[in-house]
């Protein structure tokens, strides 16, 4: 066999970063990261590493696209899963496969919709992207429910204050979703009851022997989303 190329060299080694950097992100937590700690893992001077990843910054940049864009193909898989079936049942697929991968994933979940590291900031042009298909996502399926007449479009709806209505609507026409700003206003509820509820579970919010079967809890809660979703008013 030839030897690997300088780009498979390179592509090998940042996945080798990433894969220790998952793990000391599980053991240790998004503010104690370390490049350094990674490279003496990898049998590398701190220098040579980052002649790959150059900086703690950029590892925790690596680590968020890769969890973001994890957690978007398990709700895309799921999506898949159940095509044909109605806007709803496909949006329940979505929101589960999102909880079960946070579940499953509590730090990188953390990392993403936990608190903010000290001093670091994600850059933009590479995390807005990866970090807004699920949401993307799960109003293209409202959409849907609009367009099949289940969600009430009302204009006359007093969804909020000017300024928000504005909002709202700027986000439809930047997505190109065939929903005023009324449903806007619940879908966007709908998001924070899916975030809220995963991060009530996932961080031990409720404690421990609250409820024994916190996916049915999940369930009722976005059942009561999407209900709201549904109405013309609240």
């Amino acid at each position: 066999m030839s030897p690997p190329s300088r780009a498979e060299h390179r592509e090998d080694v940042t996945a080798a970063v990433l894969r220790i950097g998952r793990r000391h992100l599980a053991e240790r937590g998004a503010a104690a990261l370390s490049l350094r700690a990674v490279a003496r893992e990898l049998g590398m001077v701190s220098s040579a590493v980052y002649r790959y990843v150059d900086s703690r910054d950029e590892l925790l940049t690596l680590l968020l696209v890769d969890a973001y864009t994890e957690q978007a193909d398990a709700v895309t898989a799921a999506v898949e899963a159940v095509r044909g079936r109605p806007w709803d049942e496909r949006l329940l697929a979505a929101a589960t496969a999102f909880r079960s991968w946070a579940v499953d994933e509590p730090a990188r979940y953390a990392l993403l919709y936990g608190s903010p590291v000290p001093g670091y900031a994600a850059p933009p042009e590479r995390t807005i992207e990866p970090g807004t298909r699920v949401v993307t996502a799960l109003l293209r399926l409202v959409a849907e429910g609009v367009a099949a007449g289940d969600i009430v479009d009302d204009a006359a709806y007093v969804v909020a204050p000017d300024a928000l209505v504005e909002d709202l609507t700027r986000v439809g026409a930047d997505l190109d979703l065939a929903a005023g700003p009324a449903v806007l206003g619940r879908a966007v509820a709908l998001w924070a009851v899916l975030v809220g509820a995963t991060s009530l579970e996932v961080f031990g919010q409720y404690g421990a022997d609250t409820f024994t079967e916190p996916a049915a809890l999940f369930e009722h809660q976005l059942g009561l989303a999407l209900a709201t979703l549904r109405a013309a008013t609240p």
